[in-house]
């Protein structure tokens, strides 16, 4: 290997190593997010996709909120002695490399007071509040039922 050669596998190295988000700039990541579009006008709507930990430290969400709604709370739906029960989730906390997904019938996101009607196709930003005091944006896709 010639010294041209060695100084250029360096520089690319040190490239790569600069351009990589340090461990304190790591957040979490949604992916496929949409909301639920009601079949008529209501005050409440739900959020899906999967939030995802791309980070080397656990990260704990603590709540959520979205200038397109008056609330947004983490919710879960469960059957319990037969009966489907919702409750609010305060907190969810994702281990390193760990993801939840948020589906119907499941973990969700209860978007409610829409500030105003959404179409198909509209984007919606939502805001993710951590526990160490972190914020992450996610981006979700207004869509039909059966979409």
């Amino acid at each position: 290997m010639n010294a041209t050669t060695i100084r250029l596998g360096l520089l690319a190295l040190m490239m790569a190593a600069s351009s990589a988000a340090s461990p304190a700039d790591c957040t979490l990541k949604v992916v496929d997010g949409w909301v639920r579009l009601p079949p008529a006008a209501m005050p409440m709507m739900a959020g899906f996709g999967r939030i995802e930990n791309p980070c080397a430290k656990p990260l704990t969400i603590t709540g959520a909120s979205s200038a397109a709604f008056g609330e947004v709370e983490m919710h879960e739906t469960r059957v319990v002695d037969g009966v489907s029960r919702m409750r609010a989730v305060p907190e969810l906390r994702l281990a390193p490399g760990e993801s939840a997904t948020f589906k119907p019938g499941g973990l969700h996101l209860m978007l409610m007071e829409p500030g105003a009607p959404l179409k198909p196709g509209s984007k919606v930003a939502i805001e993710f509040t951590l526990k160490d005091g972190g914020k992450a944006l996610g981006e979700f896709t207004a869509k039909k039922a059966g979409e």
